[in-house]
């Protein structure tokens, strides 16, 4: 099973209710049904359907959903998408940078401060170069890329820079500081 029969699998809105049922507890038939409202007929098709792609399976204790089948998938998955690059050369600053962010975008920040200020850093680095001089929109612009479809914003975004120096700013114009790079502690 691939991550795409999964999504396929679960554009039926009667399936969905059905495995829902079960990872809620729902452990027979007459359960799914009280819980779904479904017929017994649409319940044991959806079952059957979901049993046949492995994702809930009857053991000695009924219905459960096949957790292992999902960890599977998991592992296909992440095997067969390639590891980003940030171009660091250092594992363990790349295994940070893996963790936060994708395509180019920021999908959160480290709670451990540490690894905040490498992540941090790595965005200034790529989104401005060294001594050239920026507007304010210019920045936000830069950052709004960053930004888009993560849970951070570029004003909080800038802010953070400037606060830890990756960006200065005077007189309404920010300019990126020549300085070296961060490790992770």
């Amino acid at each position: 099973m691939t991550a795409e029969d999964v999504v396929g699998l679960f554009a039926d809105e009667t399936r969905v209710r059905v495995f829902a049922s079960v990872a809620l507890g729902a452990t027979s038939v007459a359960e799914v049904v009280e819980r779904t409202g479904l017929s017994a007929r649409e319940a044991l098709l959806a079952l059957r359907r979901l049993e046949e792609r492995e994702v809930v399976a009857a053991n000695g204790e009924g219905l459960a959903v096949s957790y292992d089948s999902f960890r599977r998938l998991a592992r296909d998955a992440a095997g067969t998408r390639p590891a980003q690059d940030h171009g660091t050369g250092d594992e363990q600053v790349e295994t940070v940078l893996r963790s936060f962010l994708r395509d180019g975008r920021l999908v959160g920040l480290p709670a451990q401060w540490s690894r905040k200020k490498l992540v941090l850093r790595h965005v200034a680095e790529r989104a401005f170069e060294v001594g050239q001089e920026y507007t304010e929109g210019e920045v936000n612009d830069r950052l709004r890329a960053w930004c888009e479809g993560g849970r951070l914003d570029h004003v909080t975004l800038r802010r953070y820079l400037v606060d830890l120096h990756h960006l200065h700013r005077r007189d309404g114009i920010y300019r990126r500081p020549a300085d070296d790079t961060v490790r992770v502690s």
